[in-house]
This record gives C-alpha cells, structure tokens and sequence, in this order.
C-alpha cells in the first residue's frame, strides 16, 4: 500500500512526536481568569493548584474566556483589552469590531496589500500545571484562521499557515510546572491576506466576509512515554473485528512497553473486546507501529438508522488515548454496463439523500453569533436535518468544528467532507504557487484527526476546480486511510473506479427554464456544467447541487434567482406567492434526480448558508436560532426525500379541457432493504375539489423500483389542476408528489 514520505510540518514537529488527543477533556488543571490589565501585573496572578496524572494521559481542555487584542505580526501588544470566546471568532470580541472590518472580496493579494498581511489577532490567557513537567507536552490548536504562531512563556514554540487543519506544537521545554504560571499567546493572520498563495485561504466566490480566530478547540495533552502518537481504528465487519493501528513513540530514554486495547460499548460501558501487543523495545526517539486486531462481541453495525458507537481505549502505561469508533464499512461500486454506480454501506446498496452545509458562508450571517459552537443548537440542526429525512451531508467549501462531526457520529448522519478549495473550472484560475505537496500536507492532518469518525465516508479535495495538483496529492495520501474511503476530486480528472464524481446540474440558473424543460429528460444521466469533464468514466455519480433556485429566509429571491423567479411567478411577486412555488420546483427535481435512479446520491443546496438578497444562495429556515423550516419548503421538500418515494411523471403545462385520457406515470422508488407494499393513489384536483381519484396496489422489491400507469380523464372545465400522487411511506406517514397543469379550452 503506498504511504507517502513522512514530511516536515510548519511547526517543527516530525510525525511521530504528533499527540492525538482524546475528545474528552480530563480534569485537572486551573485556568487562570483572563486578567485585562497589562503584562506587567502578570506576577500578581494566584493560581490554585492542580495536577496531572502520574500515569496515562491528561488532556486540558483550554477553551473558555481568552483575551485579545489587535496589533502587527511581529510585534506583542502592550495591552489586551478585550475578551474573546475560544472557540469563536474574533467577531465575537467585547467591546466589538466594526463589521466592515472582516470584509474583502479580493481573490488574490499583491505587494499593495502588505500592510493588510502584517495585521494580527494575539489571543491570551494563562493556566497552571501543579506536577512537574512531563515527558511529553503537546498544545493542539484545532483549527485557526488565517495561520497561527504560538508562544508559550515568551518562547516562540512554533507557527503554521494551516487555517483549516489541526496543528501539535511541541511545548514541552517552554512548560512550566510545580504550580508556576503559565501564559499563553497565540497569534492568527487578521485576513486571507496574512496567508502566502502556496497554501488554502478558503477563497468563496459567494463570500464577502473572511472572519479570523480561533474556531475551534485549543487542548494541551500532557503525558508519560512511550507516548500513543498515532492511533487509527479500521473496522472489519466481515470478521466482526477492530483493526487498530498505532504509532507508538518514546520521548525518553530506552524503555520497553507493553500496549493493551480495550473495545466497550459506549452508550453501556460494556467490554466488547480485549486484546495485547507483544513487549516492544524502544531505543531513545524511536518509535513503532503496532497492529492487532480486537475480535468485537455481539458485533453492532453503525448506520444512520441506528449509529451504534464503540470506544477504544489504549494503555502503553504511561500514556493513555481514548477514541470512538463504529463498526461500518462505506465504498461506492462503479457503473458496469447500464447499470450506474451506487454506494455500498456494511456491505449494502445505500441511496444518499441529504443537502450542503457551507458552514463558512454562515460565519459571515448576521444571525450567527455562538451558535456554530453550541452543542444543544448543533444536535439540534443535525436532528432537523434527519426528521427531512436525510441521511448524508456535505460540509461544503469547509471544514467544521470537531464537535460536528461527533455530533454526526451520534445522531447518524453520513458525512462527505470537503476540504474549503474553490478556485473554478478554468486552469488558469488556479494558483499556480498551490502546490501537491502542501495539499497533501492538509490532507493528511485533517485525515489524522478525524479518520476514527464513521459518520464521514468520503474524503472530498475541492469543490468545482480543475487542476492536476489536488489529484496527485490525494495519491500522495490516499493509503493512509486503511478503511479506503473513497475520494471526490471536485471538476478535476477521477481517480480510480471506486471513487466519486460529483453532477451539479443547475437548470434553474437559467432565467427562461420552465420545471417542464428541466424534468423531461427521461433517462435523467447527471450532467454537469462548467468545466467538469470526465468522458467514459465509470464513477459513481453524486448530485450534491442542483436546481439553483433560492429564497432568502423572508421570502426574496437571492441574487442569482430574481429574474427566474419573475419569470415563472411575476415580478415582486410576494413571500406568500414565492415560498410554495420554489418549493414545489425544487422537490419536483428532486423526485426527478432520485427517481431516473442515474445517481448514487441526490444532496438538496443547502441547508444551512447565510440569508441576504445580494448573495446568489441561501438557505430555507425563517428562523436559524430556533431552527425552525420554512414550512413550505418543509411540507413539499420532505416528501420528496422520503425512503419510499414516488413521482408523477408529468410535465404537460397545458393540456386541453375534455380531451382524451391520458396515461399518467407515477414512478415509485424504494430505498430500503425491506419489500414495501401498499396502495398508490392519484388524484386529479380542480378548484380545490378532487374531480377523480384512482387507486392501484403496487409491490416494490428492497431497493426497487416500479412505474404504474393511470388513465386520467381530463374534465371539461378550464382551470389550473393538480395532479397529486400519494402513498404511506415506510414510517406510515403520507407521502405526496404534485404537478401542475393548466386545463385551457381549445379555442
């Protein structure tokens, strides 16, 4: 299996003095309060004592209240006057900053935005370690726009331009322990500007506001050695066992160590599983790797439908990790024949169905404020996102806090993790000082921290760019993933079979498209626009955008839809008039992607973005706090994804009053592993009352599919008329799919 060399990070850390921490932070040290006086009063501080363990792990949660100020690059401020949440942006400050402050459309930096690269964030705050200094001390910074550099008791212990991936700093010299004070300053880039063009800055095209700070968590992870650098979890489930692989390392002098695993249920603690390495003898700054594999009793799968999780637990004796896992297996099978490619999960055909989080477009809503690091608001959004009965999303141009991909975990949500790259479908608008190297960098750091969460089954490079680097640096580290996740590569060319190729077929950036026009295709094979061109591939298609018609959370067309919207339902049309015409579009081309069954997947855009009429997009709430859906998007769009589905196969917008039956189409579609059976019925309804009503029993195989056909007798009255299907879908709730027609006299 090819690796790719181990490489040099910007903080000076080699691979195997790399600490993953433990989700769970530990008790056990005193965080100082942010003191709002200058340096100067530092020695005034009163720290209460608190210890790390003797043996095994201690991981110091540093989140809470930091100071901040504003200054230069090079240079420490003389006073922090402000209080800041971590993690959080720098928005969130007290006493605040101007808006206008974090806004810039500007793509590429020159010469002449030098001053604007030198303008820093310092963060500030202090904490105390009771125990001597330990054999191994590492501070984690999660995440940090743009590039951090961090000190440690005046010592520069090192500094990295990755915004978007987590970054270990080595602080064990620079620590002080036996009940001293520590202070600790961390430095992030005031705009994209502070990063060099060889390295992501997240550039959106539909962005304006580019807002630093540190958004996620900050943890210092001390311990003995041999030290757990590296620990992956690979589930087996033919076997019904765990493969565990970790990179041991020993900080110290030659020792010998003896690692033991234990696998529990996480919900009842229960021991599922026990296993042992052989004696290992570490040499000074050696390391190794050990592979067992944990025979896992009454072995539970993790889907969706029931995210079953396991922990893991491993001891060298002076170390400790603990991680989650489940016990799933995802891969996407290519198109053979006529037969497109689908998705496999534990083993099993699985249909995606979900939408886009562009969690980066919400940091800039003027609605965001904490919410992105509430857990009860984050649950909460992710359980709205199951009752739509989605079951997958992408985290679209970002990279989220690691709570939301536990958070995923948890409540069962497949995960299509986007790396935040869009610089488009021409070659000459990608950077060239953007290089493979770098990239695989990143990659490899945002695969090590999060590669034992089994809600993210696909790792995604980029969105919507053509370029060679990011193809050769998903090579680079593809084999470091032993569960083989498969990759997307955006517009750029495919890599092998089992990978993804993601279709955004946007007919409705058309302002003169009609839903007839856009539905009447009846082999519906994804396309794609722009420049995403891969002839004769053989990959798995995911439709993870489409449709192109949005609404802003009051009812206003966003910027990219007004003339459509004009078009199709008069100009100023009211919210009234507007909400249930664009949700009715958009599930109508949902049934239509999900029902030609061309795609492994169908992913609605989106579900959660900013809300302002000079944007192109938005998202479908009237109230983010509260999470609640705009209803009519709520009533047609939900139907549309159900489990066991249905479309009416119609797209006549005029049809003659009293003429001829028509065969009407009703395609049912069938997610599940279970047969469904049960009646489906048409109505045809005019003025509010239903003119005639047909009823025929339909029997659907699991994973199948059936197309029926009723003859409609079309009444003489002229009018606009409704036909409306409708079954009982598997949770026995209705579901319905409406066309429109307008019955015109022939004259």
């Amino acid at each position: 299996m090819h690796k790719p060399k181990p490489s040099q990070p910007d903080n000076g850390l080699t691979r195997r003095q790399f600490i993953q921490t433990s989700t769970t932070a530990l008790a056990g040290a005193t965080l100082l309060p942010p003191l709002v006086a200058a340096d100067s009063e530092l020695g005034n501080a009163a720290p209460a004592p608190a210890a790390a363990p003797a043996a095994g792990r201690l991981t110091i949660r540093l989140d809470g209240t930091w100071q901040l100020a504003e200054g230069q690059t090079d240079q420490r401020p003389a006073q922090f006057d402000r209080k800041v949440p971590v993690p959080g942006l720098v928005d969130m400050a007290q006493p605040g900053f101007a808006r206008d402050t974090f806004k810039n459309t500007k793509r590429r930096f020159g010469p002449e935005d030098a001053a604007l690269a030198q303008r820093s964030y310092w963060y500030r705050r202090e904490f105390v370690i009771e125990s001597e200094t330990p054999a191994v001390a590492t501070l984690l910074v999660r995440k940090a726009a743009y590039g951090s550099t961090v000190y440690l008791n005046g010592t520069k212990v090192g500094e990295s331009l990755a915004s978007f991936t987590a970054n270990w700093y080595d602080v064990r010299d620079a620590l002080r322990g036996g009940g001293a004070t520590n202070e600790l300053l961390i430095r992030v880039g005031a705009s994209r500007a502070s990063l060099p063009p060889s390295v992501p800055t997240g550039w959106d095209y539909e962005k304006e506001y580019y807002i630093p700070g540190l958004f996620d968590s900050v943890e210092l992870t001390l311990s003995g050695t041999p030290n757990l650098a590296r620990v992956q979890v690979v589930p087996e489930i033919g076997t019904k066992e765990a493969r565990v692989v970790v990179r041991v390392a020993n900080a110290g002098t030659p020792t010998s160590a003896r690692l033991k695993f234990v696998v529990r249920e996480a919900k009842s603690g229960k021991v599922a599983g026990r296993a042992e390495s052989e004696l290992l003898s570490l040499a000074a700054g050696a390391d190794q790797t050990v592979d067992v594999r944990i025979p896992v009793a009454h072995c539970q799968l993790w889907w969706p439908e029931r995210p079953f999780l396991y922990t893991l637990e491993v001891s060298s004796g002076a170390d400790s990790f603990e991680t989650r896992f489940g016990m799933r297996e995802f891969r996407f099978e290519p198109r053979h024949g006529d037969t497109p490619g689908r998705a496999y999960l534990n083993g099993k055909p699985y249909f995606l169905r979900g939408s886009n989080v562009t969690l980066y477009r919400f940091f800039e809503d003027t609605e965001r404020g904490d919410l992105p690091w509430r857990e009860d608001w984050v649950r909460l959004l992710h359980q709205r996102f199951k009752e739509m009965q989605w079951n997958s999303l992408r985290y679209s141009i970002c990279q989220a806090p690691e709570m939301w991909y536990r958070i995923a975990d948890e409540e069962g949500i497949l995960i299509d993790d986007e790396f935040p790259i869009w610089e488009g479908g021409q070659r000459i608008n990608w950077p060239p000082e953007l290089k493979r190297d770098e990239l695989a960098r990143e990659y490899t750091a945002r695969m090590e921290e999060r590669w034992n969460h089994p809600s993210i089954v696909i790792w995604d490079a980029q969105n919507e760019s053509l370029t060679t680097e990011t193809g050769a640096a998903i090579e680079q580290v593809r084999g470091l993933d032993l569960s083989n996740r498969p990759w997307d590569n955006g517009w750029s060319p495919l890599g092998p079979p089992t990978d993804m190729c993601e279709a955004h077929p946007y007919h409705f950036l058309d302002p003169q498209m009609t839903l007839a026009k856009a539905i009447s295709d009846p082999v519906g094979m994804p396309w794609t626009d722009g420049d995403c061109k891969n002839p004769g591939n053989r990959n798995a298609y995911i439709i993870n955008e489409y449709c192109g018609l949005w609404l802003t959370r009051d009812g206003r067309p966003a910027s990219r839809s007004k003339d459509l919207l004009a078009n199709l339902a008069g100009k100023d049309a009211p919210p009234a008039k507007l909400y249930p015409l664009a949700a009715r579009v958009l599930a109508a081309e949902t049934e239509y992607w999900r029902c030609r069954r061309q795609a492994a997947g169908v992913l609605q855009f989106c579900a959660l973005a900013y809300s302002r009429t000079d944007e192109p997009t938005s998202d479908c709430w009237v109230d983010v706090k509260q999470l609640i859906w705009e209803p009519e998007f709520y009533r047609y769009v939900r139907d549309a994804f159900a489990p066991v589905g249905l479309m009416v196969d119609f797209t006549k917008e005029r049809v003659l009053a009293g003429s001829q039956p028509a065969q009407v189409p009703v395609i049912v579609m069938n997610d599940l592993e279970q047969p469904w059976n049960g009646p489906v019925v048409l109505r045809l309804k005019l003025g509010g009352h239903v003119a005639e009503e047909i009823k025929q029993e339909c029997h659907l195989e699991p994973w199948g599919q059936s197309t029926l056909k009723f003859e409609v007798k079309w009444p003489a009255q002229t009018g606009p008329c409704i036909l409306e299907a409708e079954l009982t879908g598997a949770d026995g709730q209705p579901v319905r799919s409406l066309r429109d027609t307008q019955l015109v006299d022939a004259r």
